[in-house]
């Protein structure tokens, strides 16, 4: 059969192009949601609703018809049903369509370019909003989950970037077209549908991954803490992901959750203390921040960790002497998660290099001394901070 994948814009009608017309005037059968088949109702053809890509692959496959057309909305390479659609009709001969997307459509309607824009959708998620915006100068988020256009500016809000410029749009190329624009902070209870869509403008976005933040920036207490130089070569020896999932196991203040949550936009620190006070205090320097993919929780390790995603990466801090039960949990969730240690102590260190040779892998292990100067006086004195072993290496 002739299986035309076909976008078709944000209506079916004024975005619809001639290209697109064209097929689904050939084709005995149009297949796609109830919305996005309605515009096509009398055009006398078989319709079947559906945007399941396994029942259209059905479908396809024992219809009578010599062309079907499935529609999309918008684009079919833009968070599309086309990419796990195309292999299940890999017997049949596909086109695919191109359609006008609601980025090129609403991009140009609020006169914001988006050759560099960071795409998200939040079709079942809900974080990596804030981080995302607080790390880009455009940010384009297709709504439609649990997260509504003013959820998204309160979150914006309750992570310090109020000020960011917003521009919503719903209902786009149809009678009931509806944009605004102002600050998050502003449009924080507007009302628009869920099948919305929302541009951020972050004009003070950061332009570097921040590393070994200074000690003093972080809100502390009493709580241990990773001090700068230390963390800055822990986490690079992570070599942490744009989508990695991260555990810090003894998060303290969260400074290593911060600057592991940096390198993750697209994915998650979890970050563990047995301390009530630390975890507050993570999720105060997250917050402080603008990190909102990370997420802390009380609780002794490894007991608290069996629910949590597998690790990609694991950063140590404290194991509260638990070392070789964490390394077991980690190995059996993912053995080939990279792991990063630090041990002020010869018995920390010990087990460290213990737990890595069990599961057999020999690790990196780095001791650094940081001496920092002090002026007193005329005279610049030396202060000597304690030695660190780093410890790295794999699950198994």
């Amino acid at each position: 059969m002739k299986v035309y994948i076909v976008g078709t814009g944000m209506d079916g009608g004024n975005t619809l192009t001639n290209e697109a017309e064209k097929a689904i005037g050939e084709a005995g059968l149009l297949i796609g949601a109830e919305r996005i088949l309605k515009p096509f109702e009398k055009l006398g053809k078989e319709l079947f609703v559906s945007y399941k890509p396994a029942d259209i692959a059905s479908k396809i496959s024992c219809s009578d018809h010599e062309t079907a057309a499935v529609l999309m909305s918008g684009d079919c390479g833009f968070f599309s049903g086309a990419r796990k659609l195309l292999p299940l009709l890999k017997d049949h001969d596909v086109s695919v369509i191109a359609g006008i997307s609601s980025v090129s459509y609403f991009c140009s309607k609020a006169g914001v370019p988006y050759e560099k824009m960071k795409f998200i959708t939040l079709h079942g998620r809900d974080s990596s909003i804030a981080v995302n915006v607080k790390m880009n100068e455009y940010c384009f988020f297709l709504l439609g989950g649990e997260m509504s256009a003013a959820d998204v500016c309160r979150r914006l809000c309750e992570y310090g970037l109020g000020g960011v410029k917003v521009y919503i749009g719903s209902g786009l190329a149809s009678a009931e077209e509806r944009i605004i624009s102002g600050n998050a902070e502003e449009l924080s209870e507007a009302e628009f549908p869920k099948l919305s869509v929302m541009i951020t403008e972050n004009k003070a976005y950061l332009r570097h991954i921040p590393s070994a933040v200074k000690d003093e920036e972080f809100t502390r207490g009493e709580i241990p803490m990773t001090k700068s130089e230390v963390r800055c070569i822990a986490v690079s020896k992570l070599d942490i992901c744009a989508d990695s999932v991260v555990w810090d196991i003894g998060c303290g203040t969260g400074s290593v959750s911060v600057e592991a949550a940096y390198r993750c936009p697209d994915g998650a620190v979890y970050a563990f203390d047995k301390k009530d006070e630390a975890a507050a205090l993570t999720d105060v320097n997250s917050r402080r921040y603008g990190c909102d993919n990370v997420k802390a929780a009380v609780g002794e390790c490894p007991v608290i960790l069996s629910d949590i995603s597998a690790p990609d990466k694991v950063f140590i801090g404290g194991s509260s002497g638990n070392m070789e039960s964490i390394f077991e949990t980690v190995r059996s969730k993912n053995p080939d998660a990279d792991i990063v240690v630090t041990a002020v102590s010869l018995e920390t260190l010990h087990d460290a290099v213990s737990c890595f040779e069990k599961y057999g892998n020999t690790p990196e292990v780095l001791q650094i001394s940081v001496t920092r100067t002090k002026k007193l006086g005329s005279h610049t004195m030396l202060q000597a901070q304690n030695p660190v072993f780093i410890i790295s290496g794999s699950a198994s």
